[in-house]
């Protein structure tokens, strides 16, 4: 299958790695020419913008990071929308629903069908295939890059309503901030008592508390102090406004969202947002006074 895929950074590069390696044509674009150059370097066909590719192929993917670069990708100038044969956009990325829909309508307009597919997993999941991918959209559209989206991971159809699959995905990752956010809690709170947190996380992952951030975050980017697990604070924020604007549009009561995001908010500020998601508990661990980390044979490692 010839596909274009437009936005080859931390989670774009995986994915269109493994379509490579899957046999499909790719034709690539991004800001970067680095992360281009290292896809060509694989067999991907490099463009310039993505109404290039859009001319030369029917399916066109897309991994951005935020809503409006999304809608300028799709519909601005030299844009998908511009593009002489594509017939569909897959939209990788997480925009929320209002954004999908507006995105879907100016596409249709052209004869273009947008297809939801945000997926779930970070960067391990992309450069592994075991991406949750959550599709909406038509679904004679969907099952003709079913196969393609498979490569990328587990395929999940939503529904045929435009957004449908944004929606899930809010609330994913809703569910992932709040673990995040909560484990730091705990988890500080458990140290300054004098807990070994290697001892915490064992106990809570034997017992109802366990959650991916004990199963694996803490134990493999926190306790040794890494914090590189590739998904930004700054990313996961504009995730929980999203999902906050979408609660509110449906009138559903959203207060712990909102707990989360201010945590997020102050981790954003005080750390930065283009720090991974796991230092978080760095905004914790600085009121606390003490830092959760892995102790050395015989005791506790120093600040």
């Amino acid at each position: 299958m010839d596909i274009g895929f437009i936005g080859v950074g931390q989670m774009g590069s995986h994915m269109a790695r493994r379509l490579i390696e899957a046999g499909h044509r790719v034709l690539v674009a991004d800001t970067n020419p680095e992360a281009v150059g290292r896809l060509a370097a694989l067999g991907a066909q490099a463009r310039d913008c993505p109404r290039a590719i859009a001319d030369e192929v029917e399916t066109v993917m897309a991994s951005l990071p935020t809503p409006d670069v999304v809608l300028k990708v799709a519909t601005g100038e030299s844009g998908v929308i511009e593009g002489a044969r594509v017939r569909r956009f897959v939209d990788l990325s997480t925009t929320g629903a209002v954004m999908a829909r507006r995105i879907f309508d100016a596409l249709k307009a052209r004869g273009i069908v947008q297809i939801d597919s945000p997926v779930s997993g970070g960067v391990t999941g992309a450069a592994k295939g075991t991406l949750a991918v959550m599709v909406s959209g038509p679904r004679a559209e969907v099952k003709a890059v079913e196969g393609a989206l498979a490569v990328l991971g587990k395929v999940f159809f939503i529904g045929e309503q435009s957004g449908a699959g944004q929606t899930m995905k809010l609330c994913n990752n809703f569910l992932s901030a709040a673990a995040m956010t909560a484990t730091s809690e705990a988890m500080v709170m458990g140290v300054k008592a004098g807990l070994d947190p290697s001892l915490m996380l064992d106990v809570i992952n034997s017992g109802s508390g366990r959650n991916r951030a004990t199963e694996d975050k803490f134990g493999r980017a926190v306790l040794p102090r890494l914090f590189n697990l590739g998904f930004t604070t700054g990313l996961m924020t504009k995730d929980l406004k999203l999902c906050l604007a979408e609660g509110g549009a449906l009138g559903v009561p959203m207060e712990v969202a909102q707990a989360v995001t201010a945590m997020l908010e102050r981790a954003c500020s005080e750390i930065g947002p283009d720090k991974d998601l796991t230092t978080v508990v760095q905004t914790v661990e600085r009121r606390a006074g003490v830092e959760v980390r892995a102790r050395r044979e015989g005791g506790a490692l120093p600040k």
